[in-house]
């Protein structure tokens, strides 16, 4: 993993972990929510919620045979507590987990569902990030804002199959297809989670709905080629990265966004270099979000300000 990609997986999950604790312990902890007879997911929870801190919207689907696990959330201790509630609604065997994509708060559960034996699936450049990164991601919580226990149970696992650009499994009665659409998106290795005959998609990072997202290692470009793409299967149940269940209307907004803050944030950055300052300005001229505000200063400086700050290295 070279100096950027660290540099960036630390903005993540710096991002990711600005909650108040106050906050979440008011809160109720997560719970599965039914999306369809087949498919249940997190989807809708705040950041900070009891049993899922970063508001990912893991979840299952239950074949007649298997269930498949999509996304294993922050931690081994998360992972368990998402099992506990997956025994709250089926006894049928986790036969599969998939990654969407690598970052930490869909991946560090990893390590609970191995242990359990369950094979993870992924794309192959999800798997080649998430054994760049080792260990190093766990070495010190407390830079990250967590309780030095926080990872104490939780150990770097990398997903056992990968592919290219298309996998199919048979749950038994249902057909879980995953797809990478060829371009890079959110990362160069998120891909989509689809159930039709449930007419579900899951779409990890491709898509927050009602959140900023995170674009700090983002391909904008391809992204609103992903967007696109999910568009154009119409499928009716859209459970995003992050955020409620979603509409194709959701997908344009996603899009519209992207657009709205990469112009306004090139705009502002040349003129303004205080991040506190340009965050401000940034958060009143961008879609408004009802989560995630925290991530938009990540996203100026990982994108915006780490050109400006070399240029005044350089100079020095």
């Amino acid at each position: 993993m070279n100096l950027k990609t660290v540099v960036l997986l630390i903005a993540v999950i710096a991002a990711l972990l600005v909650f108040s604790p106050q906050s979440a312990m008011a809160q109720k902890k997560a719970e599965l929510k039914k999306v369809t007879d087949s498919v249940y997911s997190y989807a809708g929870v705040h950041s900070g919620t009891p049993g899922n801190v970063f508001a990912a919207n893991a979840g299952i689907i239950i074949g007649q045979n298997a269930v498949l696990v999509v996304d294993t959330l922050g931690s081994a201790v998360e992972a368990e507590a998402f099992m506990t509630d997956i025994r709250k609604i089926t006894d049928k065997p986790v036969r599969y987990v998939v990654n969407t994509h690598y970052h930490l708060d869909h991946a560090l559960g990893n390590s609970f569902f191995a242990d359990m034996g369950v094979p993870i699936i992924s794309h192959a450049k999800c798997r080649d990030a998430v054994i760049a990164g080792g260990d190093k991601i766990l070495a010190n919580p407390a830079m990250f804002g967590l309780p030095p226990d926080f990872w104490k149970e939780t150990r770097i696992v990398a997903p056992d199959m990968a592919f290219e650009r298309e996998m199919i499994i048979d749950l038994g009665g249902l057909t879980v297809k995953l797809i990478y659409s060829g371009i890079k998106s959110h990362t160069a290795g998120s891909i989509m989670v689809y159930v039709p005959e449930q007419d579900v998609i899951f779409t990890g990072d491709i898509l927050f709905t009602d959140f900023h997202p995170y674009l700090g290692e983002g391909d904008l470009p391809g992204w609103e080629k992903n967007l696109d793409f999910i568009r154009d299967m119409n499928v009716k149940n859209i459970i995003p990265g992050h955020g409620p269940l979603s509409t194709n209307r959701d997908l344009e907004d996603m899009k519209t966004y992207l657009n709205i803050f990469d112009k306004k944030a090139k705009e502002l950055s040349a003129g303004e270099k205080d991040i506190e300052k340009l965050t401000s300005a940034m958060l009143k001229v961008i879609p408004e979000k009802s989560d995630g505000d925290f991530i938009v200063p990540m996203n100026l400086k990982a994108r915006y300000l780490i050109s400006n700050e070399k240029e005044q290295v350089g100079d020095n």
